[in-house]
């Protein structure tokens, strides 16, 4: 009977130290990080981690992380839906060397919203989209991703398959080198296909401004709202000879050393009620097409470029 009574006790030892185990490893659906966090603990709302990196373990799919207070939560790779979320603080991702945010996460649908990437001048990317199915970066800073080669967003997935971006109350400012690099680079490649919304979206100062390359894939792109300015190259380049569909509307490049570039068998570009002033060279076809709606201004460039073809209004 004591036999009996121990092998018992030893069961429920065990089945307690097996439902601890478990509710330690559970994941969380909304975590918080704190700049006076610590990553040993649980991201709760009264026990907050330190970093993204730290929290992202420990927040389930689908789940959110979020600020509490201003700081820096450093590097993050994504590889599961999740939303980032700072609202009223500056959740700060301060980086040198390396990318702010990779995301790597077929299929997933990922926000990030609030934050602050800066590259220090030293950085790769600040946002690196090796995969997802859809991106939502919403009131946003990217900066100082400077180096050649490097960008503000890079999206360039790589296989069949759509990716959408959607870029809401976003700025870009001193992104791309002197030599490649850009605020936004839209890459697509074997087969990919890649649908992206600008609103709101301000370039300024970097060395390009919007650049789709469908050499090895397809793009729609359609830009709101938007300003892309004084860019060492272009405002915004188009190239590839895949299909590369751009409508601008309401939106300026101005001040760029070229405002609007078409060069691709693939790309067209629209362009309605915007503006394409200031600028070294308005409009620049190589290759593809230019379209206007015949309500925007191209003016006061040092040289307005080649009339763009008509596009009647439907």
């Amino acid at each position: 009977m004591r036999f009996l009574s121990l092998c018992a006790a030893l069961f429920g030892t065990a089945l307690m130290l097996l439902v601890s185990a478990g509710a330690a490893n559970a994941q969380a659906t909304r975590t918080w990080v704190s700049g006076v966090g610590d990553d040993a603990n649980p991201c709760s709302r009264t026990a907050p981690c330190k970093t993204f990196a730290g929290a992202i373990s420990k927040t389930a799919t689908g789940g959110e992380i979020n600020v509490l207070d201003p700081g820096g939560f450093g590097a993050v790779t994504i590889t599961k839906s999740i939303t980032i979320s700072s609202e009223n603080f500056e959740g700060g991702v301060l980086v040198s060397g390396t990318s702010g945010i990779v995301i790597n996460a077929a299929g997933a649908a990922v926000t990030l919203r609030g934050l602050d990437i800066n590259g220090v001048n030293t950085g790769i990317h600040g946002v690196n989209v090796i995969s997802v199915g859809t991106l939502h970066i919403e009131n946003t800073t990217i900066r100082e991703f400077s180096t050649n080669g490097s960008n503000g967003v890079l999206v360039a997935p790589n296989g069949a398959g759509t990716t959408n971006l959607i870029m809401d109350n976003v700025i870009l400012t001193e992104n791309g080198g002197s030599a490649s690099g850009n605020a936004i680079t839209i890459q697509p490649a074997g087969g990919a296909k890649v649908n992206a919304i600008f609103n709101n979206v301000r370039l300024s100062n970097n060395a390009s401004g919007f650049r789709f390359d469908g050499s090895n894939g397809a793009i729609t792109a359609e830009i709101r709202n938007s300003d892309s300015s004084t860019a060492l190259r272009a405002g915004l380049s188009a190239v590839g000879t895949n299909i590369v569909n751009v409508l601008a509307s309401d939106s300026g490049f101005t001040a760029n050393a070229s405002g609007v570039i078409a060069n691709g068998t693939g790309v067209s570009i629209r362009l309605t009620r915007s503006v394409v002033t200031g600028n070294t060279t308005g409009l620049t076809i190589t290759a593809g097409a230019i379209g206007s709606y015949l309500d925007n201004e191209i003016d006061n460039n040092t040289s307005d470029g080649p009339t763009p073809s008509t596009v009647a209004h439907k």
